[in-house]
């Protein structure tokens, strides 16, 4: 057991008779009352993200998890395979515990978080930015930066991104999968 002082980001924990993930919380000591952590949980079951206020000092109950590398194999009719690195063995992952989906490609590598109890997979992380080939670019009028200076491009896993208007097809561009923005050219 732990207690509110041992809250930091990607912590797992047991919370209403579900496992969340802490992604963002703040310590707040106020001038008059008690302190308190305010925090944004992500369901791993779900996907929702609540925020939830812990008073100061309360128990929580983290989860052991373990990240582990996977190589993304395919997508058939059943989900998303993918094989461990170390021991070469593969697994199946349903569609809504992979995130970041459209943004991965054959090869690509993963963490997979898995429950170190039971040996089940919560969640799919790709890397924080992917460099992608630009399948599909509308060109760019010259000039044309009076309404919006970006452009719709699709990349070579289907996703499509907004990019700057001198963006062509065939060049490889840098993205955030957290955000799906572009963020640079790929030389």
């Amino acid at each position: 057991m732990a207690t509110t002082a041992d809250i930091r980001n990607g912590l797992v924990i047991n919370f209403n008779n579900d496992l969340f993930q802490i992604t963002e919380f703040q310590h707040v000591k106020p001038g008059k009352g008690a302190a308190f952590v305010r925090t944004k949980l992500k369901s791993l079951t779900t996907g929702k993200v609540l925020d939830n206020t812990f008073n100061s000092g309360v128990t929580i109950y983290p989860v052991r998890v373990e990240r582990r590398k996977f190589q993304f194999l395919y997508k058939d009719e059943a989900g998303y395979n993918f094989m461990d690195q170390e021991s070469f063995d593969q697994i199946n992952l349903d569609e809504k515990l992979v995130g970041g989906a459209d943004l991965m490609k054959e090869g690509q590598e993963v963490e997979i978080l898995i429950n170190a109890e039971n040996e089940t997979p919560l969640t799919c992380e790709l890397p924080p930015f992917v460099e992608l080939e630009v399948t599909y670019a509308e060109p760019g009028i010259r000039g044309d930066t009076a309404n919006s200076p970006k452009k719709p491009v699709e990349v070579e896993t289907g996703a499509r991104i907004m990019v700057p208007l001198f963006i062509e097809q065939g060049e490889r561009i840098r993205v955030d999968t957290r955000t799906y923005d572009y963020v640079e050219r790929v030389k």
